[in-house]
């Protein structure tokens, strides 16, 4: 279950209130933002509350330092991800109790902390902003991709090389509604980075803006989204959300995670704990 988070003490992430505006900042930047558990418990409580506070009209996701999130911190510790990496360490600082529990240990804990908190994140009743830098890999797409809009920097790139892992992509499986079903297959079956400029142009992104422009360019965005009334924009959200679920979202989103979990389960009988597989090879190709 999520732990319980003290919004006065903070460690992985920041929250501020600019009039109408929240901010959700991720603040590991010396991890490249990578999310461990307390990261994601911390980012659900700072999402709470900006959605609870009805002074907040609009809520952005930034991250500090050069890139946005590598994606899950899959060391639990500060070392290096390596080819010696301790598979004791690689159990992360969560309660994930796999090698007692298996299977059922993984698809329970990611069930709640990455399909659960992506998908709640997507339906707050608010307008969402994604301020995107850098590196945005794997498991920093169900970051990104549950806000209403993404603000994307020039240098910004987008890739899922799970395959590498022997698992068939991430476990919010949002591919083929964010690029389309080809270039879908193309994200999965190559690992390969889409840049900014292409994200726009599949639709993925909303704008494309410079790197020294960015936190700027999405608090505009933010403030005169903030202007419409709360209650149509929420609304306008609910409408085209369920126009998605109604189109099978949902039950897509359902679906991917359980192949997400057989992937786990082939990648365990073939090398152990699957965070260790070709580790080293996807951080070097990925950056």
């Amino acid at each position: 279950m999520p732990n319980p988070v003290d919004m006065n003490d903070l460690g992985h992430t920041a929250y501020e209130v600019d009039g109408p505006i929240a901010i959700v900042t991720i603040d590991r930047a010396d991890k490249a933002n990578a999310v461990n558990q307390q990261t994601l418990d911390e980012m659900d409580a700072c999402f709470s509350a900006a959605a609870e506070d009805r002074d907040v009209k609009v809520i952005v996701l930034r991250a500090n330092g050069k890139h946005f999130s590598s994606g899950h911190d899959m060391t639990g510790s500060d070392e290096a991800i390596g080819e010696n990496a301790d598979p004791e360490k690689a159990k992360g600082s969560s309660d994930l109790d796999w090698e007692e529990r298996g299977l059922q240990a993984i698809f329970e804990w990611e069930r709640i902390h990455y399909l659960g908190y992506s998908r709640k994140w997507r339906d707050i009743p608010k307008p969402t902003i994604a301020a995107v830098q850098g590196a945005c890999i794997a498991g920093g797409l169900m970051l990104c991709w549950p806000m209403d809009l993404i603000v994307a920097a020039d240098n910004a790139h987008f890739s899922d090389p799970v395959l590498r892992m022997g698992i068939g992509g991430v476990e919010y499986h949002g591919h083929t509604w964010e690029v389309g079903p080809r270039k879908a297959k193309e994200m999965l079956f190559t690992a390969r980075r889409f840049p900014a400029e292409e994200a726009e142009k599949l639709g993925m992104v909303n704008r494309v803006v410079p790197l020294d422009d960015l936190m700027d360019e999405t608090m505009t965005l933010a403030r005169e989204i903030a202007e419409m009334h709360p209650f149509a924009l929420t609304q306008a959200k609910r409408i085209v959300n369920q126009t998605q679920d109604i189109q099978g979202f949902y039950s897509a989103l359902q679906s991917g995670f359980d192949m997400h979990t057989v992937g786990h389960g082939n990648a365990m009988t073939i090398n152990g704990y699957p965070v260790l597989v070709n580790l080293s090879e996807m951080k070097k190709q990925n950056g």
